[in-house]
């Protein structure tokens, strides 16, 4: 058996021809799920990629592993814990992975015969690199029975498309540091942005129009789209593409802008917990499937596990999906559970109707406690209707809390022990803040841009000795 496994880091659903979008962003991977099936509801339980990606491979959602932050030095995954490549490496498959989350934390290596580290020099990683080494190892590799793990990160930030790409997505004529256009004061004065200005503006210049920064995420994907036609192209002239199970998924997705949340996947809302998930096997998955109901990223180690005729051990969170995917259910679950924990520390509930998030922490941003929206009506959960109906708000936070005692069983709440110690992203603005001479409450009751980009010049003038 093959499979190609293949995470695409920051890619909203929403965003893409296949789940509705009107620009053309992604003919060729639109093109793949009309070769086999769609999910229409897939969410990503646990955000941001850490967490998400324990998930995925160990089929367990992160109040079960403990593994419910992003960037934190509280936690660790035992060796003990079920391990999707281990498993497909001790059935018999060669198993591989082009990706880099190894430098976040050592169980991402775990269970691979080859892991390939695609870091670089540059903070991002350009999915040119993926392709050159995800060719090269299929090509050596294409005659035995492997799992190949692939992480893209375009269109993660910062978004650097090839430039051939933005002009399908922004107007040539258009000037995007015009500076009658005011649309990105918001961006430049919300409270993260001494660490979106390092990771990310800086990099693309003075911009003032924040619909030129929209088309870069846009053309990102439309690069990917042409990355993910190579490689499937690979696989064609391999004479593998029939044989290989092709799974395509997101981490997370990303706000662009909503709620506040400027290019960046913090926040329960839609835009980030909403990712796509696709999936093609000739011959084994039907052709133009789509699935309505609710499934979650969890769901993918019992499905392959199931795929390769191997036995799915008991106690996952995740529920295999060929049931849906041949047509004998609508999904996999009647409601989803949704957890982040690096900018905020939020949970939320959802059923597919309507969607609760408690707040704990909500970091650099401003957030109410408790917010309820009715999806269907309103998916672009504009409409806060915590205080208007607060019998359901009240009967979905319970079920909630159910749900988490249930999952901790007398154990500590990791997400309550990360903010004892402090949520990782915000450790991350106060060390960028302290280099400049702001403290965290300085900054967050008076977030003036321009003192900040004075502190920076300053710096820079000093040789880079701070404030």
């Amino acid at each position: 058996m093959k499979i190609v496994f293949v995470s695409l880091d920051t890619l909203r659903a929403s965003r893409l021809g296949a789940y509705g979008y009107g620009k053309p962003t992604s003919p060729y991977l639109d093109r793949i799920a009309s070769q086999g099936v769609l999910f229409e509801r897939a969410y990503a339980a646990d955000i941001p990629t850490e967490a998400a990606h324990t998930g995925i491979f160990t089929g367990k959602v992160g109040l079960t592993t403990g593994v419910v932050a992003h960037g934190s030095e509280l936690t660790s995954l035992p060796r003990s814990v079920g391990w999707l490549p281990a498993m497909l490496f001790g059935a018999g498959l060669t198993t591989a992975a082009i990706d880099n989350l190894y430098q976040l934390k050592e169980w991402f290596a775990r269970g691979y015969r080859y892991y390939i580290n695609s870091s670089g020099r540059q903070r991002w990683i350009d999915g040119r690199t993926v392709n050159d080494l995800a060719k090269a190892w299929l090509n050596e590799h294409a005659g035995e029975d492997f799992f190949l793990f692939l992480h893209y990160w375009d269109p993660h930030t910062p978004y650097l498309p090839p430039e051939k790409y933005v002009s399908r997505f922004y107007d040539a004529g258009r000037d995007p540091r015009d500076p009658a256009n005011r649309s990105m004061e918001r961006a430049y004065n919300n409270g993260a942005y001494p660490f979106f200005k390092y990771h990310h503006y800086d990099l693309l210049g003075p911009v003032t129009d924040a619909e030129y920064i929209n088309a870069l995420y846009d053309a990102e994907i439309g690069y990917l789209d042409d990355l993910l036609q190579e490689l499937d192209e690979t696989l064609e002239r391999l004479g593998i593409q029939g044989d290989t199970l092709l799974v395509l998924f997101g981490d997370h997705g990303e706000s662009l802008t909503e709620h506040d949340i400027f290019w960046d996947h913090c926040g329960l809302y839609e835009h980030t917990v909403r990712v796509p998930l696709i999936m093609r096997w000739p011959g084994r998955i039907p052709a133009g499937r789509s699935v309505s109901g609710l499934v979650q990223q969890v769901d993918m180690m019992p499905t392959l596990l199931e795929a390769a005729g191997l036995p799915v051990p008991d106690g996952l969170d995740g529920r295999s999906l060929w049931p849906a995917i041949r047509g004998e259910a609508s999904g996999a679950h009647d409601t989803i559970y949704l957890s982040e924990c690096a900018w905020q520390a939020a949970r939320g509930i959802t059923d597919g109707s309507y969607k609760l998030i408690v707040t704990y922490d909500p970091g650099p941003f401003k957030r109410p406690p408790r917010e309820l929206y009715h999806l269907e009506a309103d998916p672009d959960e504009t409409v806060n209707l915590a205080e208007t109906m607060p019998a359901l708000a009240d009967r979905m936070e319970q079920q909630l809390n159910d749900w988490v005692a249930g999952k901790l069983a007398g154990r500590r709440d990791p997400m309550l022990a990360q903010l004892e110690a402090g949520l990782p992203f915000r450790k991350r603005l106060q060390t960028i803040l302290g280099q400049f001479g702001f403290t965290w409450e300085d900054w967050w009751n008076n977030p003036a841009r321009e003192r900040f980009d004075e502190a920076m010049e300053r710096s820079r003038m000093n040789g880079g000795r701070g404030a």
